[in-house]
Parts: structure tokens; C-alpha cells; sequence
């Protein structure tokens, strides 16, 4: 049985603008010495407030040349006539031809006093929790030759779809981030996955064995067809996949059946992997899961117990598994898995694992030293040139040279980290009014999360969203001068 290799290595900061980074990619060369790589000046150049297309209002800090147009605001009109629904948080291109492009997106709202599923096609819970719908799900949207054309609702009645990721056969994997075990007055239990279709066709279906958690993000190997999952449970993290047994990949062939698994270190019994550094590397194997619908309770295992864990987690955890702090955003790229622990690290403000999937090792690439290092760390993405794209999500924003905001992270292919975009938002109810949006969305929302970052397969556009008030871009610009 293979050893845990642990690199003990620790590297030295030099200077305050030091970043435990190495390469997240493949095209990334491990440096020889380790050396912490910087947090460098934009390749595309400093950052301006930037007016966007659709109303003319500065909503997003941008280099020179690049240009956007929002859409899909919180509250417009879709196309059956009824209001966007809020929080718009993950999101992927499910569908590209002939210039245009089809994307669905996650909204993480809760439950709610309306029964409105905002006229979703499918319903899966029109139940009652504690006297209150479930109101999250998600939306269709559609954008041809760098113009948004419409939105329209596909999955309703689902609870906090936070993030997901997009299957190689055309669907969404929208993901339930809840952490309860409680059953609506229809006897449905939410914390699930769902496919999602591009025609927004869909059963509302859960797959009951992908597992019962506070799912964040997933990503599909497309050789194997196994979905790599990621768990947001403070403290008690797990690192899942799940083998399907139809292994044609198709709609629908996800919720044939499978295996649900929770990874462990070879050689370590439940291994935290919170406290990740620069170059440490594990080997792993797989524990399968027996009950994937089991209830949440007291995980034990060795001495030590995580109180109030998932089903799933306390089975992974008895038999060795490993944590993470809060495991996040996630993606495949060229044999290898992306997994972000946005609490990991030494100091808690982000760290990404990579996932070798030929050799099942994990190594740490990059452990934020600081908020202005990369604060938080949520949803990721891997841009058809190679670049890395980081969503921030921070419970307190960085303050850096452009002011407080969230921010949209780039990774050089020298393994360099950078400003790519800065929230902008802060605009009064009659500025507003002006641009034709709703007053309701006035206020300073710079602190709000970018999420759902994706590009489309030319890599012409970066799509992404901005949770608070709930808006969607589409950015473009001189790409070609960056990695991204």
C-alpha cells in the first residue's frame, strides 16, 4: 500500500506581496526552488470603472478594452411574463452552435412565504418547511453574437441551489446546499442534486444517490464519467464522487444508479486538510458510502467527533475519510480536478487542492496568505487558454488600491496571481430609475460574490454573475493579451 507523502517543505514569504501559489494547471511548471510566486499588476493592465452596454451605469472595475453587457437582472421580466427570481449564484454553458449560446444558472434562494416557483416548468417540492415554499431553482438563458436574448424558468421548487457544473453530454448539475433533515408537508427532503436541461425540460427528479449534503459544486471527469463533488460543511468537508453505473453518459443516465464515494488519505485515518500548504501531497483511495440518503448526527471516529455532519460524512469519516474546511468551487481541466477550500489554509482565506486523477494524489497548489492574495475563493473556472478565473467570496471584502469589493481573480501561466475585475455597485434609486432598473436595487453591493464565472467554448465571452442585487454578464475584450 503507497505511503502519504507529505511535503513538509515550508516556503518563505519574501515581502509583503508574496503568495503561497504554485501553478493550478497542467501548463503550469512547478518551480524547481517553490518559491512563493506574487501577486503581480494585471497583465491586461490596471482596472477602470467601466460602463456596461445594457444601461450605461458603471458596475464593474475592468481593464482598458474590455467591454460588457449585463442582463437578467433580479425582478425583470422572463419570458412567461413574471419576475427573475434573486441570488444568482452558479453557472455553466450547457449548449454552443452557430454563434450562440445557451446557459443555465443556479438561484440560491431559500424558502419563502409565496408560493411562486417564478413558473417554472418542473416543480420538485410544493410542499411546506416550518410554513414556508421552497423557492430556489433555476434559469435558462440564452445570448447570440454578443447580444442577451432571453431568460425563461426551468427547475423550481428546490432550496439554496448555490453552484453545480455541467455534464459533457449538455446538462446542469444543480446542487442544494442545505444542512437539514427536515421533510416538507409533501414529504419531500431537500439537499440534493437535479438535472437540469437545456430546453428546460426536466423531471425535478433528484439523484438520491449522489448523496444528501450541503452540496456546493461538482465536475465530471468526461473520459470516465465520474462526478467529482464538493461539500460546504464548515469543519466537516467531504470530497466525494460518484460512479454511475451507466457509463454512456446521456440525460438522465446520471440517476440510473451509482456508486457515491468519500475520499481518504492512504496511510493517514481522517486527515485534515484545512491547514493546507504550498506543495503538501497526499495519495488517495475511495471509501464507498452504503447510505447516501442517510440522515445528518454525531460523526465518531478515532477519538474525535464532528457534531451535526451529514449522512454521507459520517460514514466517510468512520471508515478514515478526510475533511476539508469548506469545500467550494471545483473543475476539470486536462486529466486533473480543481477543488477550492475557501476557508483552507493557514490563515483561513482560501486553498486549492489539484487532483491528479491518473495517479489519485492530491496536491496543494496555492494557499492565500492574505485577503489581498485571494480572499475567499469560491466558484472557479479554467479559461480555453489555460488561465484560472477565482470567484471571490469573502465574509469581509479586501480592501486593495481600487477601495473595498470583490473581486475576480486571475492565475498567469508563469503561476502569478491578479486582479482581473472588481465589483463596482453602489448607485442610488434615482441613478437606478435613469439606467431603468428598479430602485429596490439601490445601495453598496460591492461586497457582493461573484459566481458562476464560465467561458464559452471559443472563449470569446467570460460569463459570470454577481449574487447582490442578482445580475448576469457577458465580458469581452483583447483576451489575447493574458491567460485568460
Amino acid at each position: 500500500m503507497k505511503q502519504d507523502t507529505d511535503m513538509q517543505r515550508r516556503h518563505l514569504l519574501k515581502g509583503a506581496s508574496a503568495l503561497a501559489l504554485l501553478g493550478p494547471l497542467a501548463a503550469l511548471q512547478a518551480r524547481a526552488d517553490a518559491q512563493q510566486t506574487p501577486l503581480i499588476p494585471s497583465p491586461y493592465g490596471p482596472l477602470f470603472a467601466t460602463r456596461d452596454r445594457s444601461t450605461g451605469l458603471p458596475l464593474l472595475r475592468l481593464p482598458q478594452g474590455f467591454g460588457y453587457a449585463s442582463f437578467g437582472w433580479s425582478g425583470d421580466r422572463m419570458a412567461n411574463g413574471l419576475p427573475c427570481p434573486a441570488k444568482h449564484d452558479g453557472m455553466g454553458v450547457v449548449a454552443a452552435h452557430g454563434g450562440e449560446v445557451t446557459l443555465i444558472r443556479n438561484h440560491e434562494v431559500g424558502l419563502g412565504h409565496d408560493e411562486s416557483f417564478f413558473g417554472a416548468g418542473a416543480v420538485y417540492d410544493r410542499g411546506l418547511t416550518a410554513g414556508f415554499h421552497a423557492n430556489g431553482g433555476t434559469t435558462v438563458l440564452r445570448f447570440r453574437d454578443g447580444k442577451w436574448m432571453d431568460m425563461r424558468p426551468a427547475l423550481g421548487g428546490t432550496v439554496s441551489n448555490c453552484a453545480g457544473g455541467v455534464t459533457p453530454w449538455g446538462t446542469w448539475l444543480s446542487c442544494e446546499e442545505v444542512a437539514a433533515d427536515d421533510a416538507s408537508s409533501s414529504g419531500m427532503k431537500h439537499g440534493y442534486v437535479f438535472e437540469v436541461r437545456a430546453d428546460a425540460v426536466s423531471d425535478a427528479r433528484p439523484i438520491v444517490a449522489m448523496g444528501r449534503f450541503r452540496h456546493e459544486a461538482v465536475a465530471v471527469d468526461p473520459h470516465s464519467g465520474i462526478v467529482y463533488m464538493t461539500e460546504d460543511d464548515a469543519g466537516k468537508a467531504g470530497f466525494y464522487r460518484y460512479v454511475p453505473h451507466a457509463k454512456e453518459g446521456r440525460p438522465g443516465s446520471l440517476a440510473q444508479g451509482g456508486t457515491l464515494q468519500m475520499a481518504r488519505v492512504i496511510g493517514r485515518h481522517n486527515a485534515n486538510l484545512a491547514d493546507a500548504a504550498v506543495g503538501r501531497t497526499h495519495s488517495i483511495d475511495w471509501i464507498d458510502i452504503a447510505e447516501p440518503d442517510a440522515d445528518r448526527g454525531a460523526a465518531a471516529a478515532g477519538g474525535k467527533t464532528l457534531d451535526n455532519a451529514s449522512g454521507p460524512f459520517r460514514q466517510g469519516w468512520a471508515q478514515g475519510a478526510l475533511r476539508m474546511n469548506r469545500g467550494e468551487g471545483i473543475a476539470y481541466h486536462d486529466g486533473k480536478i480543481y477543488v477550492m477550500d475557501t476557508t483552507g489554509g493557514a490563515v483561513q482565506t482560501g486553498a486549492m487542492w489539484e487532483l491528479d486523477l491518473a495517479q489519485q494524489q492530491l496536491r496543494c497548489i496555492y494557499a492565500s496568505r492574505g485577503t489581498l492574495f485571494g480572499n475567499m475563493g469560491d466558484n472557479i473556472t479554467v479559461s480555453p487558454r489555460g488561465g484560472l478565473v477565482i470567484c471571490e467570496d469573502a465574509n469581509s471584502t479586501a480592501v486593495d488600491e481600487y477601495g473595498p469589493g470583490e473581486r475576480l481573480m486571475g492565475l498567469t501561466t508563469k503561476g502569478e496571481i491578479f486582479m482581473f475585475a472588481k465589483n463596482n455597485y453602489e448607485f442610488d434609486a434615482e441613478t437606478l430609475r435613469r439606467a431603468g432598473k428598479s430602485p429596490q436595487h439601490a445601495g453598496n453591493k460591492r461586497d457582493s460574490e461573484f459566481c458562476g464565472a464560465c467561458f464559452d467554448p471559443s472563449g470569446k465571452y467570460l460569463f459570470v454573475n454577481a449574487q447582490e442585487p442578482g445580475i448576469t454578464y457577458a465580458i469581452w475584450g483583447p483576451w489575447q493579451r493574458g491567460p485568460l
